[in-house]
């Protein structure tokens, strides 16, 4: 039996903000969107999310005013999913949430991602302010690096076009330089 989406009991902060982002893969979805990802059959090659939940929780994304759709910057019929203001107030939660992850959860070798102030290169601390000027750093002048924590690619090894992009630096937000892949039309897209 499938859970309700929602919390009718509760009306505090946290369960009406759980229930636009706390299902399964939204929050990930939330964080590809910050890591420059904006193309459907992106997000569901870099999630391995399957295409049905990827469509339901893009959708929710967008009714709840987090995300929107907009056509592509380049033309043609295709669409891109971009983080609204209201989204993109997010950051400091999927900031903690990451800082945490690295904190009790990074590989033995350190994180796999750090965040760094583009103005200077130095690394952010956990409540995103600069290492070497101090300031809190705006989430559009933050850059995301390689850490020690991610594994090197060996001969043989295949990676989706976005896990190869975030192995070079690149400014959040940003569209990823994807190169071009294999794309299916096969379902629909919200």
């Amino acid at each position: 039996m499938a859970l309700p989406r929602d919390y009718t009991a509760l009306t505090c902060a946290l369960s009406r903000s759980l229930e636009i982002i706390g299902e399964r893969w939204t929050l990930l979805i939330v964080r590809d969107a910050f890591y420059g990802v904006h193309r459907f059959g992106d997000f569901a090659a870099h999630l391995d999310i399957p295409r049905a939940v990827l469509t339901d929780r893009l959708t929710a994304l967008i009714e709840a005013g987090v995300m929107d759709r907009t056509p592509h910057p380049a033309g043609g019929r295709r669409e891109v999913y971009v983080l609204t203001p209201k989204g993109i107030s997010l950051w400091p939660s999927v900031r903690a949430l990451s800082a945490w992850g690295d904190e009790h959860y990074a590989p033995p070798d350190g994180p796999r991602r750090i965040f760094r102030h583009a103005a200077d290169d130095a690394p952010l601390t956990p409540d995103g302010r600069c290492t070497h000027c101090d300031k809190a750093v705006d989430v559009a002048d933050i850059l995301l690096t390689p850490g020690p924590g991610l594994a090197p690619l060996t001969p043989g090894d295949t990676e989706d076009p976005v896990s190869r992009a975030l192995r070079t630096p690149h400014r959040l937000l940003e569209p990823l330089p994807l190169h071009p892949s294999r794309r299916t039309t096969k379902g629909q897209h919200p």
